[in-house]
């Protein structure tokens, strides 16, 4: 298969979506052409992490079938998003005196200030836990905000804010095996939050500060961005499925007509509609108190001038944008990948992670610099899962 066939593989809880992309063709965005998709109800799962490891594998391996069938093409390899409620993200600073006597600067000091930073997660927030990558979030010299890399400048002393995106180790270890299981390869792995931004969000609204919020079944994770790169990271156990149980108590019907309800494929008056906007609302409403709580910790309430952008299933609710703007007083929109040129849809967001890796993947094979979330992207290979190490800044 040829190097320019890209695979990614995001693993859901209520789906598995498989995007297969060919490099030597693009889109009006300049993106990789999707060649095949695959979906599969997920089984084995449970709040984004694998419970049975055999089943979510038979799950992965029916959407990969799918996605080859489509494509005509047969994967190896593939790159594959992390998520679940596993996974988080904690912002440590560190400094260090340097080195030299005329106080320039040099690339061991920064290595050194690196490893320090990494010594100073807190105990407790790093047990049982595996960095999946870190991002340098800004450099200080003296005190004084450096703008861009500091290796040779002059000063005494230098500090680092660096972003680190963890996850239980044990939910990486069996999402690899799971996949394995099928036959593929992994070739890396990149938390889904940030694997979405590429295909969802602008340069122009990564630069100016959004977050971005993916509405799972279980799950809502959003990614902060600003200075068009990730600077924060959350996951919080709630999601569009929860919406679903109200509605099945709210309205006294089976699961299965409340999912129906929820999605729009049931209208007419059985129902009172009032009722049902109130439930959805009700639900929704807890999740933007939770991404407002969120923001506020991080000081970034109401100040996100590209506001909130939502993706995922949960996305396609009504109303959902008006919800979102008066709940967290943001801008909102629901994100779009425009997968079929020229007709943007809500629905296709379902596909971004997936899509994001592949858009990733390719240029981590090539070794280009990729305008998408970052200004560029340094590969750092690791044994077993060669994990994407740092975003520079």
């Amino acid at each position: 298969m040829s190097r320019s066939i890209i695979t990614g593989i995001d693993v859901g809880t209520k789906h598995v979506k498989v995007v297969i992309a060919d490099a030597r063709s693009k889109t009006e965005k300049g993106l990789p052409k999707i060649i095949g998709l695959g979906i599969a109800e997920s089984r084995g799962l449970r709040h984004g992490y694998i419970t049975n490891i055999r089943d979510a594998a038979e799950s992965i391996r029916s959407a990969i079938n799918n996605a080859q069938e489509k494509a005509g093409v047969k994967i190896k390899k593939a790159f594959v998003g992390v998520g679940g409620i596993g996974l988080s993200g904690i912002t440590v600073t560190s400094s260090i005196m340097t080195s030299r006597a005329d106080a320039e600067i040099t690339a061991l000091d920064l290595k050194k200030l690196r490893e320090q930073n990494e010594r100073d997660i807190p105990r407790q927030a790093i047990a049982n836990r595996r960095i999946v990558y870190d991002i340098p979030l800004l450099y200080k010299i003296d005190g004084i905000p450096a703008l861009g890399m500091p290796e040779g400048m002059i000063g005494n002393k230098v500090e680092l804010k660096t972003l680190f995106m963890t996850c239980l180790d044990h939910h990486v270890t069996d999402l690899v095996q799971a996949v394995n299981e099928t036959g593929i390869e992994v070739e890396d792995i990149m938390v889904s939050p940030v694997a979405a931004g590429f295909v969802t969000l602008s340069k122009t609204q990564k630069i100016a500060g959004c977050v971005l919020a993916n509405i799972g079944a279980e799950t809502v994770s959003i990614a902060v961005f600003e200075n068009n790169i990730p600077t924060s990271l959350e996951v919080f156990s709630i999601g569009s499925t929860d919406i679903t149980n109200d509605i099945a108590l709210g309205l006294k019907v089976p699961l299965e007509e409340a999912e129906q309800i929820k999605i729009g494929a049931i209208t007419g008056s059985s129902y009172p509609r009032k009722k049902l906007e109130e439930i959805v609302s009700a639900r929704m409403s807890d999740v933007f108190e939770l991404i407002e709580a969120h923001l506020k910790k991080i000081g970034r309430n109401g100040l996100l001038p590209a506001g909130i952008v939502l993706t995922g299933a949960g996305a396609g609710l009504n109303a959902i944008e008006t919800l979102a703007g008066a709940d967290l007083r943001l801008p909102a929109r629901i994100g779009s990948i425009g997968m079929t040129e020229g007709k943007p849809s809500s629905r296709d967001t379902v596909w971004a992670v997936a899509y994001g890796l592949c858009v990733w993947g390719i240029h981590a094979e090539e070794g280009l610099e990729i305008d998408t979330s970052v200004q560029f992207l340094k590969k750092s290979w690791k044994a077993l899962t060669r994990f994407f190490k740092q975003f520079l800044p």
